[in-house]
């Protein structure tokens, strides 16, 4: 069995790289979602709350419960803020992990180039040696053929 090439060594750590990088992609995206899901939920939540503040208002309401309403809005804020920076550093993070596989398939792309010259290269090499051989193969025969032809008429 005949030992790899440094060239295809190096395609083969190349595509686990690329490999791995786009397994962290679908890490990076699942995360983004997720933080956006929440975001949304959040949102949805903070709405449904402040139309029940509105309609709580209309019947009349005591000052505990508005303070206890405006509370919790204010807290339904807060986690809508912390999602927002989540939600963030996740598309940040993600922006990172699709320059990182670009960068690791434009690599590979490389090294694969580099190997489909390298096994051009061989085969133009190997079809030579081919060529010569069958060359000199018709000139034995050619040569036997004449020798056969001269010694046969010689004879005669």
């Amino acid at each position: 069995m005949s030992q790899a090439s440094p060239l295809e060594t190096l395609i083969s750590l190349t595509r686990e790289k690329r490999d791995t990088a786009s397994q962290r992609l679908v890490a990076l995206r699942r995360a983004r979602q997720d933080a956006q899901t929440q975001l949304e939920t959040l949102q949805r939540y903070r709405q449904e709350y402040r139309e029940k503040l509105q309609t709580a208002m209309q019947r009349g309401i005591g000052p505990d419960s508005w303070r206890n309403y405006e509370q919790f809005l204010r807290s339904l804020d807060a986690a809508i803020e912390r999602a927002r920076q989540s939600l963030g550093e996740r598309e940040r993070q993600l922006g990172q992990g699709q320059q990182h596989w670009q960068q690791e398939q434009r690599r590979l792309s490389a090294y694969d180039t580099l190997e489909t010259r390298r096994q051009q290269r061989e085969q133009r090499r190997e079809l030579k040696r081919e060529q010569r051989q069958n060359d000199e193969m018709a000139n034995t025969l050619l040569l036997r053929r004449e020798s056969r032809t001269a010694s046969h008429e010689s004879s005669h």
